[in-house]
């Protein structure tokens, strides 16, 4: 058939305002396609990597947004006494938004020599050793310095807090990238709010085969009618109940992505139908010229599959490339989900485009293949 391809190109552009409007249109549906997909890849991500480090949440029982949970710090002390436990990180947490929110900014204040050992970033600028020696310094998530236009050396506010940019930091998950981290005294102490000696969550580090629930169990045991009861749940569990109505939405734009598949499926179907039928005749002279019913469905099929293709590789790579230099992330009560562009989430784009092309082709190159020479010659 590819010597066929310059005679299927040539059909194509002799209707170039409907071949141009069929692809922008399918580049638009999968464009659309591949942020959706981009969104509900860096949730599954999300749950993915926080399932595999293992770690724990401990946040005061029957709270929900950040600003709300007050746990006394030396929490952390008892809790690293038990069996199983590598290490207790406190953690100061502070947001400029708990609902949902496409520009979230989060703060985790975290004790500096805890803080390398916690997280698996590195620096792509600036100096560990100016973030640990200054109480107002911050390193700043690569992805938020990007939408904020924050680099080192500038100072950073929002609400009642200012920092000092130390560094920008890059990590193997996305997520982390939205995130600031300052120092835990500066966050306690800055609001003049009396946080000294209390801390928003505490997070666990488990070693290797412990089993994460029943050490949550052990844990809110321990605090079990004590000044402040306990809530504890594995990171994942955890992000996902913070997430909430969102992850639930989420979930829904399944429905968003179909309706983008439908719509491609349709446009092409469309604009193959009406191509078959502007050369009803011109089919019929091929075939009077030694061209099979099988060669007539296959040049349909290919001219329906190329207006696909085309409109699949304008819209994922404009996604791909939007998603990349954009940084986008929507988050909620201080858990982010980064929209993360992947390979996976290409290919997949492309097959939608090729099967939508290929399914939209079938009832239109049967209706050509199956053309009876002599009435369709006789057509004006």
């Amino acid at each position: 058939m590819f010597k066929f391809l310059p005679y299927v190109l040539k059909t194509l552009w002799r209707h170039r305002s409907r071949t141009l409007l069929t692809v922008s249109g399918s580049a638009v549906a999968l464009f659309v396609f591949c942020f959706v997909g981009a969104v509900q890849e860096g949730m599954n991500d999300l749950q993915r990597r926080q399932e595999a480090k293992g770690s724990l949440i401990t946040f005061q029982a029957n709270k929900f947004c950040p600003a709300t949970s007050h746990l006394p710090q030396d929490y952390d002390q008892q809790i690293a006494r038990l069996d199983g436990v590598r290490e207790v990180v406190p953690i100061q947490v502070f947001t400029n938004n708990c609902r949902a929110s496409l520009d979230v900014v989060v703060f985790y204040g975290v004790p500096p020599q805890k803080l390398r050992a916690a997280r698996d970033f590195q620096l792509v600028s600036g100096d560990w050793s100016e973030f640990e020696q200054h109480q107002d310094a911050a390193v700043v998530g690569r992805a938020v310095a990007a939408r904020r236009d924050i680099s080192v050396g500038d100072k950073f506010s929002i609400g009642d807090f200012s920092v000092n940019v130390a560094g920008v930091f890059t990590s193997d998950d996305p997520a982390e990238e939205n995130y600031i981290y300052s120092h835990l005294e500066f966050l306690q102490r800055g609001k003049g709010m009396g946080l000294v000696g209390t801390v928003t969550q505490l997070e666990i580090l488990l070693e290797p085969g412990i089993d994460p629930m029943t050490k949550c169990e052990e844990i809110d045991g321990k605090f079990r009618g004590g000044p402040v009861e306990t809530d504890t749940r594995p990171k994942g569990v955890f992000q996902a109940k913070s997430l909430g109505d969102l992850a639930q939405l989420i979930g829904m734009t399944h429905y968003l992505g179909y309706a983008c598949v439908g719509l491609v499926l349709s446009l092409v179907a469309t604009t193959t139908i009406m191509s078959v039928e502007d050369r009803i005749k011109e089919h019929a002279v091929l075939q009077t010229i030694g061209f099979s019913g099988p060669r007539v469905f296959r040049l349909v099929m290919t001219e329906s599959v190329l207006l696909s293709i085309a409109g699949g590789l304008v819209g994922v790579s404009a996604a791909l490339l939007i998603l990349q230099i954009s940084s986008l992330s929507v988050g909620a009560e201080a858990v982010t989900i980064s929209f993360t562009p992947s390979i996976r989430l290409a290919i997949s784009g492309f097959v939608v485009a090729c099967g939508t092309g290929a399914i939209a082709g079938i009832a239109p190159a049967i209706h050509a293949a199956r053309a009876e020479i002599v009435p369709a010659l006789r057509q004006a």
